[in-house]
């Protein structure tokens, strides 16, 4: 079992990838928190908490779900702007959550409008820029999500959240994996059970 754990940066200018760290991904029916296996309960509860605590509460769906090439991807959009919804709900008076997509993977050079856009290649920019606290990657390819993920541990402290279609991100604070509309939905309603029973940060840092 490995002592490396993946929590919020910044760790370094250059974090080493989770994996060769040690941390596995979960088997089916689990997840993990910080690189620690887990059940998936836990994990819903805790997605739920951190959104609830953050001060920037953000979602950045990717090309997976943004575009409608199958009827799947197009129920998954509507569970996630479901979700987006709930936690509009179910915030405090001075947290901001917010929607901020991920339709491309391309270089956004020379500038980026990280409130309308996140740059995949970038991230940390949009993360800074926004002072997002939280964050969760859903519907992202995995090789993109795994960079993404690295380079905001790497240069800010702001915690990821990854829901994985396939077997999950090790480069995720916490990883659910095998998302389907369900699992999205599930997440939704641990956030709306858990309103009111969390204090939000009263800053966000990064």
């Amino acid at each position: 079992m490995s002592d490396y754990r993946v929590l919020p940066g910044p760790e370094h200018f250059l974090p080493p990838a989770a994996a060769s760290m040690g941390i596995r991904l979960p088997n089916p029916g689990e997840a993990h928190i910080n690189g620690v296996i887990t059940s998936e309960e836990a994990a819903y509860e805790e997605a739920a908490r951190q959104f609830l605590m953050a001060k920037v509460p953000t979602i950045f769906p990717g090309p997976l779900v943004l575009w409608a090439w199958n009827e799947k991807a197009a129920k998954k959009a509507t569970a996630i702007r479901h979700l987006f919804n709930t936690l509009k709900e179910c915030v405090q008076p001075g947290q901001k959550p917010m929607l901020i997509p991920m339709p491309d993977y391309r270089p956004k050079y020379p500038k980026i409008n990280p409130e309308v856009e996140i740059n995949p290649n970038h991230p940390n920019l949009t993360i800074w820029h926004n002072k997002i606290d939280c964050c969760i990657f859903v519907g992202v390819h995995c090789h993109q999500a795994n960079l993404s993920l690295k380079i905001i541990r790497g240069g800010t402290s702001c915690y990821t959240i990854a829901m994985c279609a396939q077997a999950g991100h090790e480069d995720a604070m916490l990883s659910i994996r095998d998302t389907s509309v369900e699992k999205i939905m599930r997440l939704a309603d641990t956030i709306k059970r858990l309103k009111g029973t969390v204090q939000p940060r009263l800053a966000s840092a990064n």
